[in-house]
């Protein structure tokens, strides 16, 4: 079975760091943020298809040194497609029914669950749904007693959506639905989506968590997600003097001398906090040093980077 990740945005939501790197590879906890999503794949998805864009170069690079324990295939867009132009990109690809993914996506779905699910509607497509308070700023799904979907909206004006179920950016699919999108720049959201109601279009509603982890604020929230469901650790680490940790943390290969880490925070292989700095709710990233005195609160520390003595940073990214 395959599964494709929708990879070719330029993450513009999170430069200055995604200047350096691609968005799929952007440190998420333990590993790569498109780990956390070939990582959730059932055993028998063998193939792995990413359609990509910006910076394939450095994606390349990184699953020619990493195994993942599947075939991985890159797919470029010379430009952009739109969500449905880029699955329809990859179909040479495609021989069965198939998992697609928004690659910014962050999700407690069992998906084996979901698949079977699927399966046993027999339906052209099953979208996984999560209910929020405001569905406004997302594609909002309405659906019959028995799951399958009859009505969608993206984006609708607060109180003109039919439910507060959206469209949480995992698909199964069947092969049947690149016959309904159009060559070009296609949206799955707008376009395709209300033609296939009538195909057997279903919805699955799941429990635990879900976060798009575009911004900043999603970021950091999914950071604090994963660390509350069991990945805060501390590995090969070295401390000076009275360190505090408070709270869930990820500290990885690190220097820690007389200060606070905590909670919320993850320091990555060959970074240093130095004497009375704080960091909490944070990424600092590998190799970054956060100096005497320093403040570093809500805020991604790009690799290498260095926060002088005293200063404060908040709510912010510096790469």
């Amino acid at each position: 079975m395959k599964a494709v990740i929708l990879a070719g945005g330029m993450g513009t939501r999170l430069r200055p760091l995604t200047y350096s790197m691609p968005k799929p590879l952007v440190p998420l906890v333990d590993r790569p943020m498109v780990m956390h999503i070939i990582d959730s794949l059932p055993k028998e998805v063998d193939m792995v298809i990413l359609a990509v864009s910006y910076m394939k170069d450095r994606l390349e690079e990184y699953f020619d040194e990493n195994d993942c324990g599947r075939k991985v295939v890159l797919v470029n867009e010379d430009t952009p497609l739109g969500t449905g132009g880029a699955l329809k990109n990859v179909s040479s690809h495609i021989d069965g029914a198939f998992f697609a993914f928004n690659g910014d996506v962050l999700t407690s779905l069992d998906l084996a669950n979901m698949l079977a699910k699927h399966r046993s509607r027999k339906g052209i497509g099953t979208i996984s749904l999560w209910d929020v308070d405001d569905p406004s700023a997302f594609g909002v799904v309405g659906t019959t007693a028995d799951d399958r979907i009859d009505v969608f909206q993206e984006k609708p004006k607060r109180g003109d959506a039919v439910s507060n179920s959206i469209n949480a950016g995992v698909y199964i699919f069947e092969p049947e639905i690149f016959e309904h999108i159009d060559d070009g720049v296609v949206s799955l959201e707008r376009e395709v989506f209300p033609r296939i109601l009538g195909k057997g279009l279903y919805g699955h509603r799941f429990e635990g968590y879900w976060v798009d982890c575009g911004t900043r604020e999603s970021y950091l929230r999914a950071q604090s997600t994963l660390l509350s469901n069991g990945l805060a650790a501390i590995h090969e680490c070295t401390f000076k003097g009275s360190v505090k940790m408070p709270g869930n943390n990820y500290l990885e290969g690190a220097r820690f001398e007389g200060c606070t880490v905590g909670p919320n925070a993850v320091v990555g292989k060959g970074a240093a906090v130095m004497e009375g700095a704080e960091v909490s709710d944070s990424t600092v990233m590998e190799g970054a040093i956060v100096g005497e005195g320093a403040i570093v609160k809500g805020s991604i520390v790009g690799p290498g980077v260095r926060i002088e003595k005293g200063q404060i940073v908040g709510s912010t990214i510096i790469a």
